[in-house]
């Protein structure tokens, strides 16, 4: 079991619990790590999906520095918690979350999407400890995710199953035959976290195909709903707490996020699902990011 995991119930949630401000900390230092060994890849490559990679930086952070059970020596270990990244062109996000807890060596990410990597533009777990499954054809993460935790219900498993899924991913129907199952098998090990930043890769949710209240729909289908800023962790965390502790039915939390959150550059370009990045704009970001880090040690 990872430090992170042992130390998982020293922070919680708003409910009544006490919050170690030293954790939170921890955490949003963590989501920036993330997010700079994420452009230091981009730079690496000079280009990528950028956008929706720094999106999910947060919950990546809550996950990876609080709420998952993993052990980084055994990434196959029986008993650990699954992280199913549906929205796989996010894959550069998820190997710094997984470089910076010891699964591989951090000079790794310089390879990114090159001959010979192991670390593939979209996340193949065939190639890289840690990864719970392929993804990159979007609609079907969250199938695969009810099967598991199908499977762990049944086994009497103490094991949880996360997904993150793209909001725009949610146009597929999969999803939706998916939810139906999950709700029907009373899955409350799964939880899923959408990345809800209102953008695709050719247009803003509504321009595409309006998804209306996907909250509302989810929880018609049977779901425990939450909604939160999911580009803060002291929200982000005690969602997940909150659904960790869910029965008889799965949980949602849709976590509202800025597409390309945490360098403003990005987040104010329109059309920012694939950028190119050159060696200026990477190295200004990075100079942003690790400003905030040292604000973050005052």
């Amino acid at each position: 079991m990872s430090a992170a995991s042992e130390t998982r119930h020293n922070i919680y949630n708003k409910e009544g619990y006490d919050i170690q401000e030293k954790n939170l900390i921890d955490l949003k230092r963590l989501a920036v790590n993330i997010r700079l060994e994420t452009v230091k890849q981009f730079k690496a490559r000079g280009f990528g999906h950028v956008g929706g990679s720094l999106s999910v930086a947060d919950m990546l952070a809550v996950l990876y520095g609080a709420a998952m059970r993993y052990d980084p020596k055994n990434p196959s270990w029986e008993d650990r918690d699954y992280l199913i990244l549906s929205k796989g062109h996010a894959g550069p996000a998820l190997y710094s979350a997984l470089a910076l807890k010891g699964f591989f060596p951090v000079d790794w990410l310089a390879t990114l999407n090159q001959p010979g990597t192991r670390l593939p533009s979209h996340s193949d777990r065939k190639l890289t400890p840690g990864v719970d499954m392929t993804t990159g054809s979007l609609g079907q993460g969250l199938s695969v995710a009810c099967g598991v935790a199908l499977a762990l219900k049944s086994n009497g498993k103490p094991n949880k199953v996360y997904v993150i899924l793209g909001d725009g991913e949610c146009n597929e129907g999969q999803v939706w035959e998916a939810a139906l199952f999950a709700a029907h098998h009373k899955l409350d090990k799964l939880i899923v976290l959408v990345d809800y930043n209102s953008k695709q890769l050719d247009g803003t949710l509504d321009e595409v195909l309006e998804l209306g209240d996907l909250a509302a729909k989810f929880r018609e289908f049977g779901f425990s709903v939450q909604t939160v800023n999911g580009n803060d962790v002291e929200e982000v965390l005690p969602a997940v707490e909150h659904a960790r502790g869910e029965s008889n039915k799965p949980s949602l939390i849709v976590c509202k996020t800025i597409k390309g959150a945490g360098l403003r550059s990005v987040e104010e370009t329109e059309k920012n699902h694939h950028l190119t990045v050159d060696e200026e704009f990477a190295d200004r970001s990075i100079e942003e990011l690790k400003q905030c880090l040292r604000g973050m040690s005052l």
